[in-house]
């Protein structure tokens, strides 16, 4: 069967093909995804920190609540902090999935020693908790402070030498803390110049999304 999705970005643009790129790329790969990108007002750099996310909240549920009232069958929440997954899904009664507990556990399923690389000092909070002690070690890139860094060619050389780090360091899989880095698809990169198995956020909860139209 065919599942109609909310797709919930958390950074504001105007721009139509950066605005539905991710749900373009999962209805690339899953056709029985019918996909409908909204992007949340008045937050041009996404959320990068605590106090961004706590701006995001309000916006995102708002958005999840008019995605359920014009018939939707599930909200995905593209951005791997996961920033009001919990909160919608006590308020919506069609699934939530968020990008970030998407891609941790199926990181869980390909590796012991997960590396998460992501635009912040520490992993988002909603993959350590999934991760638990299988999280050796989270990184982010130099000069990688929001989203919209990763949209540079520095940005993208820095994402692949952090990505080394993390193998170095004895991760056996990369969860990529980010869905920006779905928007560069750095995920092949890595793995043909880094040589290590990496988990896309967006496309792993492209999966969990595929489940729900069995």
């Amino acid at each position: 069967m065919n599942l109609k999705v909310g797709l919930i970005r958390v950074l504001t643009t105007e721009d139509r093909d950066f605005l539905d790129k991710h749900g373009k790329i999962l209805q690339g790969l899953f056709p029985n995804l019918e996909i409908e990108s909204r992007c949340i007002p008045d937050q041009p750099e996404g959320i990068h920190d605590d106090e961004t996310e706590k701006l995001a909240l309000p916006k995102i549920l708002s958005l999840a609540k008019e995605f359920e009232e014009k018939g939707k069958d599930a909200v995905f929440i593209s951005c791997a902090a996961d920033p009001g997954v919990i909160e919608a899904r006590k308020i919506l009664r069609i699934p939530v999935i968020g990008a970030g507990s998407s891609c941790a556990s199926v990181a869980l399923s390909l590796g012991n020693k997960i590396g998460v690389l992501g635009i912040t000092e520490t992993a988002p909070a909603a993959m350590v908790e999934i991760l638990g002690k299988r999280l050796v070690k989270s990184v982010k890139p130099k000069e990688v402070d929001t989203t919209l860094d990763l949209n540079t060619a520095q940005g993208k050389k820095n994402a692949l030498i952090a990505a080394k780090d993390l193998k170095d360091s004895g991760c056996d899989v990369i969860a990529l803390g980010c869905t920006g880095m779905t928007t560069i698809d750095i995920r092949k990169d890595i793995e043909e110049q880094v040589g290590i198995k990496v988990v896309d956020a967006v496309k792993a909860a492209g999966l969990i999304l595929e489940y729900l139209t069995l």
